[in-house]
């Protein structure tokens, strides 16, 4: 068994992780609504819709994939309450919105693990994130040999994949996306 889970290990942590998951997703949107209120908004079903949707993706969304995904739910919701809706959760603080250089805005909901950094292929758009305790220390101790105070900080590499065939794999798939 050299580091594997017994089968039943498996489904039970993948029971697990798929409860914190609805547990997160239910507060995001119950944060949501809170938010809604306070801005003397209505709650709507299609709102209700697209922020679960959202919250139940994995990733850096574009307002497309997003749009994509809600109208597999329902058809009817279209393309400005998917953007407006987007834009509140920005506003709520729920979603940050980031641009990587390719001209599209991406939202990326705020986890768990709060703080990370990415590295992004400029060939295939794919987007790594990663985080390493030992940067952050050195940005730390940079910042107290400057008097200085750090309060947020975004970190970006952009460079390309060093496996070739996975990323003109990718580059292939969005390119019969577009």
């Amino acid at each position: 068994m050299s580091g594997s889970l017994h089968p039943a290990r498996k489904v039970a942590r993948v029971a697990m992780e798929k409860q914190v998951t609805t547990d997160i997703v239910n507060e995001k949107e119950r944060d949501f609504q809170k938010f809604i209120q306070t801005r003397g908004l209505k709650s709507t079903k299609q709102r209700s819709t697209i922020v679960s949707v959202f919250f139940n993706m994995k990733g850096h969304i574009s307002v497309e994939e997003l749009l994509r995904e809600v109208k597999a739910v329902n058809p009817r919701i279209g393309y400005a309450t998917v953007y407006r809706t987007l834009h509140l959760l920005v506003e709520s603080g729920l979603v940050e919105e980031r641009r990587f250089g390719d001209g599209l805005a991406r939202y990326e909901g705020h986890s768990q693990v709060e703080h990370h950094d990415h590295m992004i292929c400029q060939e295939c758009g794919k987007i790594f994130e990663f985080y390493n305790p030992e940067l952050e220390a050195l940005q730390e101790k940079l910042a107290v040999e400057h008097n200085f105070v750090i309060h947020r900080h975004r970190l970006e590499l952009y460079g390309k994949c060093m496996d070739d065939e996975s990323c003109q794999k990718r580059q292939a798939d969005r390119k019969n996306q577009a």
